[in-house]
């Protein structure tokens, strides 16, 4: 067994091993720490199959982002976890059901690639040698010529989802000083400005 056998025996091992610890945990802080190993050592199988630029796309955007405001979200927020817990056995069934889904999505995705692997093949296109063109720069050539407007568009879903949430989660609150800038740009010297004529003996 080579090294690189070891360490994806290794990952795969601690990977599967944290993504049970992240529904099973008792405490959400702890299953957030154990998604983000997750990641950690997902990020370990990208790199051992050449895929790096999704390995740094890993690390940088779901830990450095979605992992920690995950955390912050769980850590900030008053929730009653004990209430939440309650409705899991009424809902059980309901998550039974999409794990079979799921799993038999990924019996049939599997059993196609073995059953017929040149359907695979007919569907990908050409790697580029590794020492012309590193796999950052061949992800970008397919991803911005032939898949420019599904990434324009993912992007457009994502912006709208973004204003969406923003909209619904803000509450104007009474008693609060906001920024008006029609009246800022209209403030003339007169307005800005008040002359108080302090007598003598009453000033600070």
């Amino acid at each position: 067994m080579g090294l690189q056998a070891i360490f994806f025996y290794l990952f795969a091992f601690v990977a599967v091993a944290s993504a049970f610890m992240v529904i099973s945990a008792k405490n959400p802080v702890h299953s957030v720490l154990f998604l983000i190993l997750v990641f950690f050592n997902s990020a370990g199988l990208f790199l051992l199959t050449g895929a790096e630029f999704l390995a740094m796309i890993l690390l940088v955007v779901y830990i450095g982002a979605v992992a920690v405001l995950f955390l912050f979200v769980v850590m900030m927020l008053d929730i009653d976890f004990a209430e939440l817990r309650s409705g899991i056995v009424r809902n059980a069934p309901v998550g039974v059901l999409v794990g079979l889904i799921v799993a038999a999505e990924l019996i049939v995705v599997i059993g196609g690639s073995v059953l017929t692997p040149e359907a695979a093949k007919s569907i990908t296109m050409p790697i580029p040698n590794p020492a012309e063109r590193t796999n950052t720069a061949a992800l970008g050539d397919v991803l911005y010529t032939n898949y420019v407007y599904f990434f324009q568009l993912a992007g457009m879903v994502l912006l709208v989802a973004m204003i969406g949430a923003i909209v619904l989660t803000l509450r104007h609150r009474q008693n609060i000083k906001r920024q008006d800038i029609s009246r800022q740009v209209a403030r003339t010297p007169e307005t800005a400005v008040e002359v108080v004529k302090v007598k003598a003996g009453q000033g600070l």
